[in-house]
């Protein structure tokens, strides 16, 4: 069900401004409840990830909350402590590599700048 307004503005990141019509916004909506990542459908639909949640709220669309489990965390704290990038790491855990770095800092782990090198003050 579609809620009445505008048409959504999306910018995909270097592109022209467009918009989602409304066959495209259920089907990002019927994708999403079957499954897809907002990561997932933000490539398909050619838009950022944060738009498709935008999308995804304004039509009342519940929201999966994907994190890390204890385990996931534990492993991230290895992979990164063996050199790993948070964007590495994210990768393989399919999510944002803030999220990442937000489990990592809440671990205690200091964080290393782009060179490898700790940062200052978490040395």
């Amino acid at each position: 069900m579609l809620v009445e307004g505008p048409e959504v503005q999306v910018t995909p990141v270097g592109a022209v401004s467009r918009q989602l019509d409304d066959d495209q916004v259920q089907q990002l909506i019927k994708s999403y409840e079957a499954g897809a990542t907002v990561y997932e459908l933000g490539d398909q639909f050619g838009i950022e990830r944060r738009t498709v949640s935008a999308v995804l709220h304004r039509q009342g669309v519940a929201m999966r909350r994907r994190g890390l489990t204890d385990e996931q965390i534990d492993d991230a704290v290895r992979l990164y402590s063996q050199g790993w990038s948070l964007a590495r790491i994210a990768a393989r855990m399919d999510v944002a590599a803030d999220t990442v770095r937000q489990r990592l800092h809440e671990r205690g782990v200091a964080m290393r700048d782009s060179h490898g090198q700790p940062r200052a003050g978490e040395a």
